[in-house]
């Protein structure tokens, strides 16, 4: 657990100012208060924003009917996914004034994806978007990427040495010697992390290891704005050893030759300084404009849920079910994939299974689910015992390899089927919420509702009363949002 006095409260990643704010022109004249605050006193905006105004357009900038009081500074965050980028543009109460998405661009090198040609052109094409009368105003900018995506560049003139590592290719050759040097169990253990990238690439490289720095994807695009290569956050860094808690990268992993290419580390939402002045010309942002490190597209997406105490948690039902808890301890185990992310002085604990939205769709169209959603009853239990996977294999809360979906009997009422479905996803869980209180986290107290499964009202009654707690639909669930409340924290340390 981290000592009381390190830092600010995990709020602090949320903190909303006062609303009695007077209109402003500087950053420095705004003045904030603790989320803990605003929670008790109900102005808790961002929880209870409504969508319903949002006014769509054929293009890809999707505009708000928000728009900021004369002189108001305003917070552009960007997001990074698998398939494409997203920004959302806040002002200092919350509200979105604009936002849009754009997909990557596919350029070809060889036969393969340029990702990071892709990578540049779009967050140069979001630049393009956010709308002109609004570029004066941005205070700052932060950036998430996808957790795990490596790219190796030269120290120099911050060009890619090879092609980027995505967060879902593995290198196994790595593992034997990452282990060899990791404590058991730690995140670092897996093929896919951050630091088996960097050791493949070390054991394959021929040459320019002396002049190489190692970057995730939310950091390289961020140095196009501000110019200050070998810059990370503690969140993307998690993957690569970097330990928040004593933050520093720990000495097994100093000790060895390639530690010369990890980035120097600050927290998420910290200013690395101002915008390059090309950058500031190009587009029309203002002199004063900021650069603030970033996060993994993950934790954007639960920034942007506003959970911000101990006992709070957020589930995503997309295609798998994902949990995330905010705990006032530390945990972090590879036998479950289980491992904590540091947010200010608490921790945010997450595991990942691979039952989920993507079992429901091999079973039944979304007309059928919405129909037969209809006609459950949430409030009557079901006698069904199942455990739907797509595939073989179970990482959590049980860590199976060989688990094989059960699905069967199937009643001949579709309704039937569906409710027991529904129910055997809460409560597996259920199961991952009780095994991360059983490791020691903070026990859950409520739950928020992110993804695609978070539209069903029925289906979110059937959790309620599974898991025993409040269950509700998060209120914003863009990545892009929990950066642009990055970007928001930055400006307010920034002019501290």
């Amino acid at each position: 657990m981290l000592p009381s006095n390190l830092l600010s409260p995990a709020a602090n990643l949320f903190l909303l100012p006062s609303t009695s704010c007077s209109p402003c022109n500087h950053v420095d004249e705004l003045k904030f208060i603790n989320a803990y605050d605003l929670h008790a006193s109900g102005i808790w905006i961002s929880r209870n924003q409504s969508r319903r105004n949002r006014r769509r357009t054929t293009m890809r900038v999707e505009m708000e009917v928000v728009a900021p009081q004369a002189g108001n500074r305003l917070y552009l965050g960007m997001d990074f996914g698998t398939s494409g980028a997203r920004f959302a543009l806040i002002d200092k109460e919350g509200a979105v004034c604009a936002e849009g998405k754009r997909d990557y661009p596919l350029f070809k090198n060889d036969e393969t994806i340029d990702w990071a040609r892709s990578w540049k052109t779009t967050l140069f094409s979001l630049l393009e978007d956010v709308p002109n009368h609004y570029r004066h105003l941005v205070a700052s900018i932060s950036i998430d990427g996808t957790s795990a995506t490596t790219i190796i560049v030269d120290s120099n003139t911050g060009q890619p040495l090879s092609k980027p590592l995505l967060y879902n290719e593995t290198c196994p050759d790595a593992l034997p010697l990452v282990k060899s040097i990791a404590p058991v169990n730690h995140t670092v253990c897996s093929a896919s992390s951050t630091l088996c990238k960097l050791v493949s690439w070390w054991n394959s490289a021929d040459s320019n290891k002396e002049y190489a720095t190692l970057l995730h994807q939310a950091d390289w695009l961020l140095w196009f704005l501000h110019g200050k290569l070998g810059v990370s956050d503690y969140n993307n860094a998690l993957k690569v050893g970097y330990d928040p808690e004593i933050e520093s990268y720990p000495p097994w992993l100093l000790a060895q030759p390639y530690s010369m290419l990890l980035p120097h580390v600050k927290a998420p939402g910290t200013s690395i300084g101002y915008l390059k002045e090309d950058i500031r010309s190009q587009f029309g942002f203002p002199n004063d404009c900021i650069a603030c490190t970033g996060t993994t597209d993950s934790i954007a997406a639960f920034l942007a849920a506003r959970a911000t105490m101990p006992g709070q948690a957020v589930t995503s039902l997309g295609s798998t079910l994902a949990i995330k808890l905010l705990s006032t301890n530390r945990i972090d185990d590879a036998r479950f994939g289980v491992y904590s992310h540091r947010l200010d002085n608490m921790w945010l604990v997450g595991g990942a299974s691979n039952t989920g939205g993507a079992v429901l769709r091999q079973i039944f169209t979304d007309k059928q689910l919405e129909e037969l959603s209809k006609q459950i009853n949430p409030m009557k239990s079901s006698p069904l015992d199942y455990y739907p996977l797509t595939s073989i294999g179970e990482r959590f809360p049980e860590a199976d390899p060989q688990m094989a979906p059960r699905l069967h009997p199937r009643p001949e009422n579709d309704v039937e089927y569906l409710h027991g479905i529904l129910e055997s996803i809460a409560r597996i869980e259920g199961k991952g919420y009780r095994l991360l209180k059983d490791l020691g986290a903070t026990q859950v107290e409520e739950v928020l509702t992110a993804g695609g499964g978070s539209k069903n009202e029925k289906w979110t009654k059937i959790r309620e009363r599974v898991l025993g707690l409040p269950v509700s639909r998060a209120s914003q669930t863009e990545a892009a949002y929990g950066a642009a409340l990055l970007a928001l924290k930055g400006a307010r340390l920034f002019m501290q």
